[in-house]
C-alpha cells in the first residue's frame, strides 16, 4: 500500500484530469478510446492503420484493468476518489509492475508519433502526442520535453519517456523530469 501524501494526491488528480477527455469528472471507456483515436488521427493514422489499432487496443486494455480494480460501485465509470483509492492500494501502478504496464503503451505511442521511425521524438512530436492523447497544453509539453531530454540531443527516446513517467508516480524530487511531465505541480 502506498503512503498517500498531498503531493501524490495532486499528481494523481492531474493524471486523472488528463484521462478525463470529456471533462465530466469521471473516467469512462470512451475517454480512453477517444484519446487513442484522436492521437492516431493527429498523426494521420486512419482506422485501418495497425499502429492505430494497437494503440486503441492497449488503451482499452488499460481501461478494462482500471475499471476492474477501481470501479468499486460498478457503475461503468471511475471517480477521482476511486482512482486514488486504487492507486493507494497498489492496484494501478507499483514500482514492480510499472514496466510491464507502461512499456507496451509507450511503444504503441511511438509507433504513431515517431513519424520517421528512428526511435526518437522531436519536440513537435512530443507536443502533438501529449496534446492529442493527454490534453496537455503546448507550452507544458515543450517544457517537459526539454526536461525529459536528459542528454540534450534534441530528441527523447522511449526509455527516457518511460523513466519520466516512472518519475511522475514514484519520484517526488522537483528535479525529476517526471515532476514536470504534465506541468508543474507546485502550488
Amino acid at each position: 500500500m502506498f503512503q498517500m501524501n498531498e503531493f501524490l494526491e495532486r499528481r494523481l488528480a492531474r493524471r486523472f484530469r488528463a484521462h478525463d477527455h470529456d471533462g465530466n469528472g469521471f473516467l469512462q471507456r470512451r475517454d480512453f478510446e477517444l484519446a487513442a483515436v484522436r492521437m492516431a488521427e493527429e498523426f494521420g493514422h486512419g482506422p485501418e492503420s495497425p499502429a492505430r489499432q494497437k494503440l486503441v487496443a492497449i488503451s482499452l486494455g488499460l481501461w478494462e484493468h482500471l475499471q476492474k480494480v477501481a470501479d468499486l460501485n460498478t457503475d461503468g465509470r471511475i471517480s477521482l476518489g476511486e482512482y486514488k483509492a486504487a492507486f493507494a492500494a497498489g492496484m494501478l501502478e507499483t514500482p514492480e509492475t510499472f514496466h510491464q504496464n507502461y512499456v507496451p503503451y509507450i511503444d504503441a505511442v511511438l509507433d504513431i508519433a515517431d513519424i520517421d521511425g528512428d526511435g526518437r521524438l522531436t519536440v513537435s512530436d512530443e507536443v502533438r502526442w501529449m496534446s492529442s492523447l493527454m490534453n496537455v497544453p503546448e507550452q507544458v509539453s515543450r517544457d517537459a520535453f526539454y526536461r525529459i531530454d536528459k542528454d540534450n540531443d534534441g530528441f527523447i527516446t522511449a526509455s527516457e519517456l518511460v523513466e519520466a513517467i516512472r518519475g511522475y508516480y514514484f519520484d517526488e524530487s522537483p528535479e525529476s523530469p517526471g515532476h514536470w511531465l504534465l506541468g508543474s505541480l507546485d502550488p
